[in-house]
């Protein structure tokens, strides 16, 4: 079964008088051989049966546990004993500016053991031969350096439609969804982010076009990604949901089309060649039923030589680079779900999943607002045509002394004699005081802190108090210099900003960002109110948990 090819079984007759030759004997073992890794191939499948977990002994040095494994042809692959070894010295293993992710694997591997003379070698040749007396059926373990395309394993392509939208040495970018879907269904879209340790952050937004789905969730067809400035990660998925809707017998499709694409690997914006989409099937009969007909229909060529050249993949390896060498950041084990399960194991599972629901639903939420001094409102109903709760929350409105932080801008306008060193402002005034601005916190004291915004390309600031003392530095600001005073009126619950620039400026208009403060005393109704929202969303969350 080298190459997994299957041939009719044919074993040995045995009869008194019988010349015995070592074709004989070959084929009495490979008749055994074959048969039992055939029916290991298509009964129990290929991947870990159990231990071979791989560990970081040190920052360049990996143990893998003892452990079985069966391959994809169906071969028993063991480790008798654990093995230590550092990772450079692994076949396979090359200078890949150590930042990328390896991949640890293992195969089957026969070694000949034993070398004894050969009787009948020497008969016809005169220099002295040996043989081999024993073959030890042992493993191999090798580094590859590249990810495996998902589409590669049997089961991703009976069960999923995946597509690539980007792919270089340190970033893959795919998405994942069934391959069969049913009207009325809530799918989930995998969108997964791949990529080395010291690859810089990677972000990506995009809008998708349906044909055949409704898209869910806040932001509609829109899809957005930004890697979390601190991660330490090498894999990101983000789950998007769409409905099916009611068209059996149909093809959905969904697009993401190049010109919608934004994706940023640090500073630089990639460009996709081609379009990305997906096309799901969508059919009347239970999904589960059509993959299983995929499975049983497969002919006996392709159920055992679909994927007969894997190996299976033990682990995932993060490196970093360290000046001239590497560091073992973290290691991931069978990181594609390599698993042969015991038997027993999946049929309790399967009694499990039965007692568990069987429907999938949809949550909605809504909130609105009441009258200040009413009572929260919680309204919940269900949607069958969709399985759909929809969960409606009335929340009051806040007595304006009870907010304790208010914001605005101001947009002032610098007249044209601003350009030419002269007055900054109209009608020859060096300074300028606006009108009065109502914070929205009631009346009392405030507090108001007074800056002037920035804006650049991909990054606002706000500069406050003096700027002078960010001059000559990275920081310094674009905005001129303006100096600040403010008025509070306390009864009325306002305030004027003043201002006076301290030099010449080529701006248009100055951007001021104010910021008001309260502090709210006891008694007040602000916490109180707080308080009944608060159990109001408990009362939605405890019954959308219960309707989940």
């Amino acid at each position: 079964m080298k190459k997994a090819r299957m041939f009719p079984f044919e074993r040995n007759r045995y009869f008194y008088g019988k010349l015995l030759t070592v074709r004989d004997f070959e084929s009495e073992q490979k008749y055994l051989n074959d048969k039992r890794r055939l029916l290991n191939r298509l009964l129990f499948g290929s991947g870990v049966v159990a231990g071979m977990q791989v560990v970081a002994v040190d920052d360049k040095t990996i143990t893998v546990e003892m452990g079985l494994a069966i391959d994809y042809i169906g071969r028993e692959i063991v480790i008798p004993a654990p093995v230590t070894l550092k990772l450079s010295m692994v076949d396979g293993f090359t200078n890949n500016e150590y930042k990328k992710n390896v991949y640890l694997y293992v195969a089957y591997d026969e070694k000949g053991r034993e070398p004894v003379h050969s009787v009948g070698n020497s008969s016809v040749r005169g220099e002295e031969v040996s043989e081999y007396n024993r073959l030890l059926e042992s493993y191999r373990l090798f580094v590859r350096e590249e990810a495996p395309d998902p589409r590669s394993f049997e089961f991703v392509r009976l069960l999923e439609d995946v597509a690539i939208l980007y792919q270089d040495a340190n970033v893959r970018v795919l998405q994942r969804m069934p391959k069969y879907v049913n009207p009325g269904d809530v799918v989930d879209v995998a969108l997964v982010v791949e990529k080395t340790l010291q690859t810089p952050r990677v972000s990506l937004s995009f809008a998708y076009e349906a044909e055949g789905f409704d898209p869910l969730g806040y932001d509609g067809n829109r899809v957005s990604f930004l890697e979390p400035g601190e991660a330490q990660e090498t894999e990101y998925t983000i789950t998007y949901s769409v409905k099916v809707q009611d068209k059996p017998g149909t093809f959905g499709k969904l697009a993401l089309l190049p010109e919608n694409v934004e994706l940023y690997i640090g500073d630089n914006r990639i460009a996709l060649d081609g379009g990305v989409s997906h096309s799901v099937e969508i059919l009347s009969n239970p999904a589960m039923e059509r993959v299983l007909k995929d499975w049983y229909e497969r002919s006996l060529d392709q159920a055992a030589e679909g994927s007969s050249e894997r190996e299976v993949c033990l682990a995932k390896i993060g490196l970093l680079q360290v000046g001239p060498t590497y560091l073992i950041e973290q290691v991931e084990r069978v990181p594609f779900g390599e698993y042969v399960p015991n038997a027993t194991l999946s049929q309790k599972l399967g009694r499990m999943g039965r007692t568990g629901s069987l429907n999938r639903f949809y949550a909605e939420a809504e909130a609105y607002d009441v009258d200040f001094g009413a009572k929260p409102e919680l309204g919940v109903s269900f949607h069958p045509e969709r399985n759909a709760f929809e969960f409606k929350l009335g929340i009051p409105k806040p007595q304006a002394i009870n907010d304790e932080i208010a914001t605005g801008v101001l947009e002032v306008p610098l007249d044209a004699a601003a350009k030419t060193g002269g007055r900054f402002f109209s009608r020859g005034r060096r300074n300028f005081v606006t009108d009065e601005i109502a914070h929205g916190l009631g009346q009392g004291q405030v507090s108001i802190v007074v800056g002037l915004e920035e804006r650049g390309d991909r990054k606002t600031r706000v500069y406050y108090d003096s700027l002078d003392v960010f001059k000559g530095t990275d920081y310094e600001a674009d905005v001129p210099n303006v100096r600040f005073g403010t008025i509070v009126y306390p009864d009325s619950g306002s305030f004027r900003i003043g201002m006076k620039l301290a030099e010449a400026t080529e701006a248009e208009s100055l951007r001021v960002r104010w910021w008001a403060f309260k502090k709210l005393q006891e008694g007040e109704a602000g916490p109180a109110a707080e308080a009944e929202v608060a159990e109001a969303m408990a009362e939605a969350a405890a019954a959308r948990e219960e309707a989940e």
